[in-house]
């Protein structure tokens, strides 16, 4: 009876935010301008603030004009400085957290400010929202008579002279009420453990026998952990051991690959999947309808957003757009101005809009995740899209993969080199092989032109990998958990070649 009442009050609790959303949802542009208008304000009489003329900003065309669009390389030497001990450099207010992000596609690490505005008023705020708008579309919910497996970066937060860093999930954690352990699953404890798989059984054991009614993290791990538990309980699915569970709160990657695999040892009739997107430099977007493949675009968590056309995309020096100006179907990469202390700040990211009221979003991909050495601008969601076909009919599943070019040498033809691990295996991989070449063709009319006659790009080339290689890889490198994906495209061979010498 106790758990009801805390679910009913929490519930009642969360669902007063929606009001709030209305005002962004209503007036859009208003609530970004003003929000610019306000970031600059604030930071002024910063040393960035000052070599910018942000005292004279008035107008999102002033903005443009006076601020430099910029990669992290750009801002490192500051945020370096910062990280030293030096503030007042980008952001008023001290920064001592940084948020570690180092992707297997770039071996150097970035470390993104985490300001106390962005944690509470980005980050904190976005938590509330997802379960907030959860909770709207399914009023009956028994989400808070259980507890919440959230399963985060594996590294601790690190002190650095007098900054700290670690995952955004980390240094999330660390800076939680006390009252959030209650709630959520594993405990602090667990959650902050360094060492990936001695972490992995601690959560099995803190979880095992709890009561779990939701799930957050990283599709890819979140997997790995979910079919450890079944190893270890001897159970069919997820279901017989948490019967209660019936949200999946999941973001960081593209989620398709995967769906399958989830409805297989999900096996229960409405169960909800509900996508976010967010990263270490801020909390962006948030599915607000059950079943939806649309996410909200959030707009008064402090970062204004612009856009930059992809066929006009042109590093630092492309021409951005606002959000009054963006068209529905286009591929834009994004651009961020945050109350972390990030200006114009390109976070290599793209997405498309689905919808213009409200503002819905698609992400698309990443700005250096695509394949073009042959002029074939193959892309992400084409991969993802044309791979889901493919296993539809030849009744495969895929577990990871990559993708990489093969060079013309000679007379040789160049093609693409891929590399797959399957969780149900084709029959026939050269099958395999030409449902996906025809999809891609398909999907792609540039990737068509090229295959045309064999004349560019020869069929492409097809490894299967052997169980667990993707994931000995990543062990290899130390990029076990959190936030760690593989690279799907690639316009190099570095990835492919380490995989074939496993």
């Amino acid at each position: 009876m106790a758990f009801q009442i805390i679910n009913s009050i929490i519930s009642w609790f969360l669902k007063k935010r929606k009001h709030q959303m209305e005002l962004f949802l209503k007036y859009p542009e208003g609530v970004q301008n003003e929000l610019l208008l306000k970031l600059l304000s604030t930071a002024k009489n910063t040393e960035f603030g000052k070599e910018n003329g942000f005292s004279s900003i008035k107008t999102y065309q002033d903005f443009s004009k006076n601020v430099p669009i910029q990669k992290y390389e750009t801002f490192e030497p500051l945020i370096e400085r910062c990280r030293k001990g030096e503030q007042n450099i980008f952001w008023p207010t001290p920064i001592k957290w940084f948020a570690k992000s180092s992707g297997t596609t770039n071996a150097k690490s970035k470390f993104i400010p985490v300001s106390d505005e962005a944690l509470e008023y980005c980050h904190m705020k976005a938590g509330k929202d997802m379960l907030c708008l959860y909770i709207n579309n399914n009023p009956q919910t028994q989400l808070f008579t259980g507890k919440g497996l959230k399963l985060g970066g594996s590294s601790e937060v690190y002190k650095d002279n007098n900054s700290y860093f670690g995952d955004l999930s980390a240094i999330i954690t660390e800076n939680l009420p006390f009252w959030a352990d209650f709630s959520s699953a594993p405990s602090q404890e667990v959650a902050l453990m360094s060492e990936w798989e001695t972490k992995m059984e601690a959560i099995i054991d803190e979880t095992i026998n709890e009561d779990i009614t939701s799930l957050v993290g990283v599709p890819s791990w979140m997997l790995v952990l979910l079919n450890r538990v079944l190893e270890r309980t001897e159970k069919n699915n997820i279901l017989e051991v948490w019967p209660n569970l019936e949200v999946y709160f999941h973001g960081g990657v593209n989620f398709n690959p995967y769906r399958e695999q989830y409805k297989k040892i999900i096996p229960k009739v409405g169960f909800q999947y509900y996508e976010t997107y967010n990263a270490s430099e801020g909390f962006f977007a948030i599915q607000d309808r059950n079943g939806s493949k649309e996410l909200l675009l959030m707009l008064d968590y402090g970062i204004f957003y612009e856009f930059i056309p992809m066929s006009e995309y042109k590093g630092e020096n492309s021409m951005a757009v606002p959000l009054s100006k963006v068209k529905k179907e286009i591929d834009y990469a994004l651009v961020i101005t945050t109350n972390g202390g990030l200006w114009r700040y390109l976070i290599g990211d793209t997405i498309r809009f689905t919808s213009l009221d409200p503002y819905r979003i698609k992400i698309t991909g990443r700005t250096k995740h695509y394949i073009n050495v042959f002029g074939e601008e193959l892309n992400i969601e084409n991969v993802e899209d044309a791979l889901k076909m493919t296993c539809e009919k030849t009744n495969s599943l895929v577990k990871e993969y990559t993708v990489a070019p093969i060079f013309m040498k000679g007379k040789e033809n160049g093609g693409h080199e891929w590399i797959i691990e399957f969780k149900e295996a084709p029959e026939s991989i050269s099958y395999f092989t030409e449902i996906l070449d025809n999809s891609l063709k398909a999907i792609n009319s540039d990737y068509e032109a090229k295959r045309y006659k064999n004349m560019t790009l020869a069929l492409p080339k097809i490894h299967k990998a052997k169980d667990g290689l993707f994931y000995s890889w990543l062990k290899k490198k130390n990029k076990l958990g959190g936030q760690h994906k593989v690279p799907r495209l690639s316009n190099t061979r570095d990835f492919v070649e380490e995989l074939l010498k496993l």
